[in-house]
């Protein structure tokens, strides 16, 4: 696959960052919006997956707190320099752990270090259109994965995350939410039925299809792709709050049920709970 540079910003942000890596960062790709051909400047994350190599799990833990200061210094010194970097998210696998998806890795994300897995849909995306950024592909490193391993993930995130989170109103009066929901339900959606993974311009004909509120789904195109989007002004803001939850839950249940098939008029069961 030939793959589309990003804005120049971004190319150079990149460039810098690869650069800055010591050498046992042995492989460097991009997964999310930029591998998918979504990508946003200045609006999409950066999702970035490392694979580091400093000879197997030997050394003790203060090698290991040593590597990841360092690691999390590079970041540091990047956001000191470039407001864009802020959106630059990185974990590190170690090369003799890449295969169990459940485990926990070092990650730079929101500004901060913490650990979390590479999930079977990061993992996807990265085997079917991750862009190299360092060192050998991800397809070479990374084990494909197995049999309903990817459509097991999705249903389990739908129904332990997504489903009570859509059961707090408060915290849906705020943009972040709508959005990140409303896409999420949708692309779950497409996997479990088609088993394939879709961008989220792609997921919003999903929505449509799924008969989600129009005025909702405006809100959530114009918040990522229009150059200055008109934030939502009371009521509509809680109503539309209101609206994308109730959609989500009841669009969670309905995909669950089907064993993924969204059925079109999803809208005429929500109910606000």
């Amino acid at each position: 696959m030939t793959e589309s540079p990003a804005p120049l910003a971004t190319e150079r942000l990149l460039a810098r960052f690869t650069a800055a890596l010591p050498s046992y960062v042995t492989a460097l790709w991009a997964h999310g919006s930029l591998a998918m051909g979504d990508y946003r400047e200045g609006r999409s994350d950066l999702d970035l997956v490392a694979v580091v190599d400093t000879g197997g799990d030997g050394g003790g833990s203060e090698d290991r707190d040593g590597e990841r200061e360092l690691l999390a210094g590079v970041h540091r010194a990047l956001i000191r320099d470039e407001p864009l970097a802020r959106l630059l998210h990185c974990t590190y696998l170690s090369r003799s752990r890449l295969a169990d998806a459940a485990l926990d890795h070092f990650t730079w994300a929101h500004g901060e270090p913490f650990e979390r897995p590479v999930t079977p849909v990061a993992r996807q995306e990265l085997l079917s259109r991750g862009r190299v950024l360092r060192g050998p592909s991800p397809a070479s490193l990374l084990p494909p994965l197995g049999d309903g391993e990817l459509a097991a993930f999705v249903r389990r995130d739908l129904r332990e995350y997504w489903y009570p989170v859509a059961a707090r109103p408060e915290l849906w009066t705020e943009d972040i939410w709508v959005t990140l929901g409303m896409v999420t339900l949708a692309r779950a959606a497409v996997t479990l039925r088609e088993g394939r993974l879709v961008t989220k311009r792609e997921a919003l004909a999903e929505l449509a299809r799924m008969g989600a509120p129009a005025g909702v789904v405006e809100d959530v195109r114009a918040l990522r792709y229009d150059p200055d989007p008109v934030p939502a002004a009371e009521p509509w803001r809680s109503r539309r709050g209101e609206e994308a939850r109730a959609f989500i839950r009841a669009g969670i249940e309905r995909v669950l049920a089907n064993g993924g098939e969204a059925a079109a008029g999803a809208a005429g069961s929500v109910r606000v709970v």
